[in-house]
């Protein structure tokens, strides 16, 4: 099973433990360790898994306590994109299209609302992605990264949330990507001229850029 699958299953175990168990709202989950045990699978898997949800506002980890969780009504969502998720590829490539929509719309918002202090954040992700791939690191995170603060600049949270939903999930898709040869320099350097022109604020360009990088990426 490749890993994007198998972190997928697993949040899906994670949630019908959840029915079994008939946990509700302000539950507390099972350990990481005794969800490894039931899951069969190693902890820093759940834990990946339950940061996925905690990300999604789905539970909530309190310190020395443990994790419990949120409203249930929030479940539909998870439910609505691991259907699609586990199903085809064409399933896949709806999930595709609509993040494309969300990040492009958010962009568009972003280069109107954007603030100096997200525009030095954007430069030093740029920055530290340079410095990871001169030391032969691939920068997953950084890339990661740098598309939630602009969808974060847009100043919209419901576009935030759903952009969460629909890249946490799958966000081996960005290691595979960046993973192919030569696609870690080119992918900085288009990272460069969206900066550069979310900086100028032009929106138009911005968004052309970041079209063809998104095209680029695999995405």
């Amino acid at each position: 099973m490749s890993e994007s699958k198998r972190y997928l299953e697993i949040i899906k175990e994670l949630n019908q433990i959840i029915q079994t168990d008939k946990l509700t709202s302000g539950d507390k989950l099972p350990s990481e360790r005794e969800l490894s045990d039931r899951l069969q699978v190693g902890r820093s898997s759940v834990r990946e898994a339950l940061r996925a949800l905690e990300l999604l506002d789905l539970i909530e980890t309190r310190r020395g306590e443990g994790t419990y969780i949120k409203p249930v009504g929030s479940y539909r969502l998870v439910n609505i994109i691991l259907s699609f998720l586990l199903k085809d590829s064409g399933a896949r490539e709806d999930l595709t299209e609509t993040r494309r929509i969300i990040e492009l719309e958010a962009l568009r918002l972003a280069c109107e609302r954007m603030t100096s202090q997200t525009l030095e954040k954007l430069y030093s992700l740029i920055l530290k992605s340079k410095d990871e791939w001169s030391h032969g690191d691939i920068p997953v995170e950084e890339d990661y990264l740098f598309h939630q603060t602009i969808v974060e600049a847009s100043q919209n949270r419901l576009l935030l949330n759903l952009w969460i939903s629909l890249v946490e999930y799958n966000k081996v898709a960005i290691k595979e990507s960046l993973e192919r040869e030569g696609r870690p320099a080119l992918s900085i350097q288009e990272h460069e001229v969206i900066f550069e022109a979310i900086q100028q604020r032009d929106r138009e360009k911005a968004v052309l850029f970041m079209k063809k990088h998104l095209e680029n990426s695999r995405f």
